[in-house]
């Protein structure tokens, strides 16, 4: 029997990108399909969802919870999906604005964001009682703090006996929860009997992550190591408690990568295509980094690189504590992100100072993003908690050697430059324990001595780029998840 999936999230790549919750949400619904399941997709109508919709065609009103209006139901079809239904909420009072989905241009969190998100969980339990006489879900999949309410929408129908559906909820980034004072629960269209500790509030607020941890049938998280991390006080975000006590339901699943997008053979972005057997191309791609960005083009010169949310978790306070050692040790570094006004301002002066080894570009650009992961000699995840982590995985596929910490995905994905694992041919890159800059600093340390070891850097770069983090296995992972909801 064919698992009928509703994915619902508020990212798409390549529609719609902040992070890496879109190359998940627009990698895994074809790696389902050709595991057997059938997918559609379910979003909020923000402009470049709207208007990349084609072959629209209204299927039902959607009525707002918290007082008059209401907005519509939209299904279509996406660029680079086709054969994938979508979705579409179309409420251009409340998605059609400038910023990014979540917050306005001077980056303030838009202040109706709970009614914003809450329209969307509330669609996906209204496909799930047949909205669109077309179809509906077998299970509804929801996709981080924004689609949270699904969950609990999903689990008010059942509880109406609307629909039998379940629901899985796949957890992005604990730390992001969607909380919203308690005075909003009564615009968000749940029984009033979820206002309480076994349903949406937490600490006298609303949470939206909480919500979908309380109602799925079933939670996700992105990598094995995290799942367990999640369990604990450290890690957990308050939700420790409400995580163990679901143990049973939840699993870590390690994310992939779309090797249509990711792959140095194929990428039209480069200066040179190239791969593990014929690397030679990575030298090109190397030079005209240096060139593009004003460093000195030296080859010799181990190129670090970070391409990243500019933020404290992602551990760039540990870069910039030591950014003197590598550039003592001859390195030299290429920053692209956007955040932390602190960050951006260090990395800035870094630059200024530093013009032929600092090079720093504010913002997300995806094309430069590729040509970088593919002339870097090192990309820094220093990561203070990291669910799964993506940059990582770009670079073991472009032969840039991640530097990461222990943590979460790292963990589950880097192999450490340990002397017998370089003898086994298993070394992929550099593992530091312990979150501090003398922990950082010594695997920094390990990078510059391997570098000056051609003929070993070279082995466990072709160790990396021969590893395969694909699609297919995570796909197989979720399908055997949805398949075990008993629904019906």
């Amino acid at each position: 029997m064919v698992t009928q999936v509703l994915q619902v999230t508020a990212e798409l790549f390549p529609l719609l990108k902040t992070g890496g919750l879109a190359d998940v949400a627009g990698a895994l619904p074809a790696a389902l399909q050709a595991q057997g399941a059938a997918l559609r997709l379910l979003l909020p109508g923000f402009p470049a969802i709207r208007q990349a919709l084609q072959r629209e065609t209204p299927v039902g009103p959607l009525g707002y919870p918290w007082g008059e209006g209401r907005a519509t139901l939209l299904r279509g079809s996406l660029p680079g999906f086709d054969g994938i239904p979508a979705y579409v909420i179309e409420a251009p009072e409340l998605y059609d604005r400038p910023g990014n989905p979540y917050h306005d241009e001077g980056h303030i969190p838009y202040a109706d964001n709970h009614r914003r998100f809450a329209l969307l969980g509330l669609a996906a339990a209204r496909l799930a009682e047949g909205l669109d006489p077309d179809w509906r879900p077998d299970v509804v999949h929801a996709h981080d703090w924004h689609a949270g309410l699904a969950p609990a929408q999903v689990a008010a129908s059942r509880q109406r006996r609307r629909t039998q559906a379940r629901s899985v909820f796949t957890i992005h980034n604990l730390a992001y929860q969607g909380t919203f004072g308690a005075g909003v629960f009564n615009e968000l269209g749940l029984p009033p009997h979820f206002w309480a500790v076994e349903g949406v509030e937490f600490y006298g607020q609303v949470s939206f992550m909480k919500a979908g941890l309380q109602f799925a049938d079933a939670i996700t998280t992105v990598s094995p190591t995290y799942a367990h991390e999640i369990q604990g006080a450290e890690q957990g975000c308050g939700l420790d408690g409400l995580l163990r006590s679901r143990s049973q339901s939840l699993h870590g699943i390690l994310n992939g990568v779309d090797g249509a997008v990711w792959n140095p053979a194929t990428d039209a972005y480069l200066a040179q295509t190239y791969d593990a057997a014929n690397p030679a191309g990575k030298a090109a791609c190397k030079a005209a980094l240096q060139k593009a960005h004003g460093l000195a083009q030296d080859p010799t010169a181990p190129l670090f690189a970070i391409v990243s949310r500019l933020t404290e978790q992602k551990g760039l306070p540990l870069v910039v504590d030591a950014l003197q050692d590598l550039l003592d040790g001859g390195g030299q570094l290429i920053v692209l992100g956007a955040g932390d006004a602190r960050l951006d301002a260090a990395f800035n002066h870094a630059a200024a100072r530093h013009p032929l080894q600092v090079a720093h570009r504010t913002g997300m650009d995806e094309r430069l993003a590729h040509r970088i992961f593919a002339g870097a000699d090192i990309v820094l995840v220093p990561s203070r908690f990291e669910p799964c982590g993506l940059t990582q995985l770009y670079g073991l596929a472009y032969g840039a050697l991640p530097l990461v910490h222990r943590v979460g995905g790292l963990a589950d994905t880097v192999v450490d430059c340990t002397l017998e694992d370089m003898a086994s041919k298993h070394a992929t890159g550099f593992v530091f324990d312990g979150f501090h800059t003398d922990a950082y600093r010594r695997a920094l340390r390990r990078a510059f001595a391997l570098w000056q070891q051609p003929d070993a850097w070279a082995q466990v770069r072709d160790t990396g780029m021969r590893q395969r983090f694909g699609w297919d296995a995570a796909a197989r992972r979720y399908l055997d998840v949805f398949r075990n909801l008993h629904v019906g």
